[in-house]
């Protein structure tokens, strides 16, 4: 990959790490984002500066700019989350997956490469398993939001074989670290929990706190990115992008108090029905085929984090 890089939603939170990793790698890096969320304040440290095109992805004049010469395109662009597809589902369908079909059909127009899409495990709906969800668990769309996001995997698979351009479709389960946003679906718990403790205040549990996520940090999943990118021969291919461990929410409230040298216990309320218990990233296939294996611990992660959210 020695061309340009497109990053749609690249001055989000994930789009932004991911810069700084392709940046660091001495490739050029353009990003298209309509800075709705997006911050061009989290690309302001990158050097070489990445080329910015303001503009959203549902618009084929924009994306039609922002993808002419690039050899790779990143779509992490979407309107991430599930609260306010309900609230309005119109939205999100247009950010997700109209914005998805606009971005894969001028990336084809093009002649690019490769698109690498960055899908959700709330594909994989009320899935409740602690041995964890493989690329195999049956998908079920719980929210609009879910819904939107696999189709814009279907249209990549099937642009992949209408159209022969390579598309590699990635599943993020919990991203977070430093530039997350508070109101991220993916894992404000850490935010939320976070900023109360910071504040001496007591954090709410909803159900008894042995729910678990897999809480991956970011610069893992921008290298899974790349990986994505670069690997050969993987065209069509889906992959969840996790670490394969679990945290429960008594664990991340016992590391956070010894991160911030506090002490304490969360209160407990009534589990909030539909919630999933336990939710574990199985990679095998994402270790075999792309050779990716997480870097950063959980609590060095959250360190950082903390560390960042403190500056």
């Amino acid at each position: 990959m020695s061309a340009t890089c497109l990053i749609t939603g690249g001055a989000g939170f994930i789009g932004s790490h991911l810069a700084d990793t392709l940046t660091a790698a001495g490739r050029t890096v353009r990003v298209l984002d309509n800075l709705t969320t997006g911050l061009p304040a989290n690309l302001a440290h990158i050097s070489p500066a990445p080329e910015l095109v303001q503009g959203c992805v549902t618009d084929p004049d924009a994306v039609a700019r922002a993808v002419a010469g690039c050899d790779v395109v990143f779509h992490l662009a979407a309107l991430a989350s599930v609260a306010k597809s309900v609230e309005d589902p119109l939205a999100s369908h247009a950010a997700c997956a109209t914005g998805a079909l606009t971005v894969f059909d001028a990336a084809r127009k093009a002649g690019v490469r490769r698109i690498v899409y960055a899908g959700s495990a709330s594909a994989y709906g009320n899935a409740s398993d602690e041995a964890g969800q493989d690329e195999a668990t049956p998908l079920m769309a719980l929210s609009p939001y879910a819904a939107a996001k696999l189709a814009g995997e279907f249209y990549a698979e099937a642009f992949a074989r209408t159209y022969g351009i390579e598309t590699v479709r990635l599943r993020f389960f919990n991203v977070f670290g430093p530039r997350q946003r508070a109101d991220s679906p993916y894992s404000g718990v850490i935010a939320i929990f976070a900023g109360l403790l910071a504040a001496g205040r007591v954090p709410t549990i909803h159900g008894d706190g042995l729910q678990s996520r897999d809480f991956v940090y970011v610069s893992d999943v921008a290298r899974a990115l790349v990986l994505a990118a670069d690997t050969p021969g993987v065209s069509g291919r889906v992959y969840n992008v996790g670490t394969g461990r679990s945290v429960n929410l008594l664990e991340l409230i016992a590391e956070l108090n010894a991160i911030l040298g506090t002490s304490a216990v969360p209160v407990h309320s009534p589990a909030r029905p539909g919630d999933v218990k336990h939710s574990r990233a199985r990679i095998d296939r994402i270790r075999t085929d792309l050779g990716y294996a997480p870097a950063v611990p959980f609590a060095e992660g959250l360190r950082r984090t903390v560390e960042w959210a403190r500056q």
